[in-house]
């Protein structure tokens, strides 16, 4: 008897005053169809079983084998490590003999040349601290950014930004000259202490240009203005000292944009080369060994893209992650998947990218720390008996 008739056999109704009848064929052919043996390798759905404790690395580490976007939170690791695993390796000769200017900055060459893309508001955010860490141990190659991602990193050197309410009145804040970044506050002041701080650089940049001929581009000015900040706690001090490249072809388009527009009417003709800033971001991608993409897009497509087209330039990247909570109904770059940009030949078709669909606060710095940071070695403090967790824990209750 096959596995079917014995099921229809047991379900047959009884009654003591009816006669049994079979389940009818059409609902058994559809309910109980029969399954094929699943691949020996196949990976079981599993979480974690918090009966082993709290172990922090082991949760993320199960995210893998959970299902859904935990699952490509567990793929992204994966593929980060990958870029790591190969830009750790030697880089085999040069890949590229041609005469093409190397990046001024003279960054060494490794293996694998990692993009790191964001916009503004992550800057803005707590974010900004993890963003930091990277360009302080130099694990990055190239950073892209929006205007306000480079703008807010100087200015919370000057100011702070707070917590507010993603509900509060744009007509209440505006009265008291609060800005409002989803549910981050930043009084307006901020921004005029950040005019008395540019202002005197853009006229030393405009005298460099006029008496030394500097051609300036929006990445030798971020290196500038990285330069003058002199503060630990800023991304483009960093990048700075560690001659990592900051692209931002729309450094314009905010607070900088407003600094220039009024420096234009003090003392007007500095020039900014967007042209030489694309050669370079591009000549970056062509000479890689390898490329990946580590890209952190909230509603945006610039630095994703700007990203993605310089890696066209050497027939697709090798590595890419995407993290963005846009989806591609609408057609837009922000929402478009991977295999679209493979299409163009913007990711290598041999690749294996991951998109999480995820907001990017809550999940990135978990991606660094399985990532990243476990290939960085940090001074760890000896904590003494008196600042045991027990002592800690005994004052909280007096």
């Amino acid at each position: 008897m096959s596995k079917k008739q014995k099921c229809e056999e047991d379900n047959t109704v009884t009654h003591s005053n009816m006669a049994s009848e079979p389940i009818p064929s059409v609902a058994a052919d559809a309910v109980l169809v029969q399954s094929v043996e699943m691949p020996a390798d196949s990976v079981k759905v599993q979480g974690y079983d918090f009966n082993q404790g709290v172990d922090y690395r082991k949760i993320l580490q199960s995210y893998l084998t959970s299902g859904f976007q935990a699952t490509n939170f567990g793929l992204a690791i994966d593929e980060i490590n990958k870029m790591l695993d190969k830009k750790a390796e030697p880089r085999k000769g040069d890949e590229d003999e041609s005469t093409e200017k190397h990046d001024p900055r003279e960054r060494r060459d490794t293996n694998c040349t990692i993009f790191l893309g964001y916009t503004s508001n992550l800057i803005s955010s707590g974010l900004r601290g993890t963003l930091r860490f990277l360009a302080q141990h130099n694990l990055v190659d190239c950073l892209v950014s929006t205007a306000g991602g480079i703008e807010e990193d100087f200015i919370k050197c000057l100011a702070n930004t707070y917590l507010g309410d993603f509900h509060l009145s744009g007509r209440d804040l505006r009265s008291k000259g609060i800005n409002r970044i989803g549910n981050l506050l930043v009084p307006n002041d901020n921004y005029c202490k950040f005019e008395d701080w540019i202002n005197p650089i853009l006229d030393q940049m405009l005298d460099e240009q006029n008496t030394q001929g500097v051609n300036w581009t929006p990445s030798k000015m971020i290196a500038r203005l990285g330069k003058e900040i002199g503060n630990p706690d800023s991304v483009y001090y960093w990048a700075y000292k560690n001659n990592i490249p900051v692209f931002s072809p729309g450094l314009t388009d905010g607070s900088i944009g407003d600094m220039i527009y009024f420096h234009s009417y003090k003392n007007p003709g500095l020039k900014l080369d967007i042209a030489e800033d694309i050669r370079l971001i591009n000549s970056l991608a062509v000479r890689a060994a390898h490329t990946g993409m580590i890209m952190i897009i909230v509603g945006g497509g610039l630095v994703k893209h700007h990203i993605c087209n310089a890696n066209l330039m050497r027939n697709g990247a090798d590595y890419s992650v995407f993290i963005n909570t846009s989806q591609e109904f609408d057609g837009s770059d922000s929402g478009a998947r991977p295999d679209e940009a493979i299409s163009w030949g913007k990711i290598k078709c041999s690749a294996r990218p991951v998109k999480l669909y995820c907001e990017a606060t809550l999940v990135f710095p978990l991606i660094v720390a399985e990532t990243f940071a476990q290939r960085v070695s940090l001074p760890h403090i000896v904590k003494s008996k008196e600042d045991s967790p027990d002592k800690q824990h005994q004052e909280i209750i007096k």
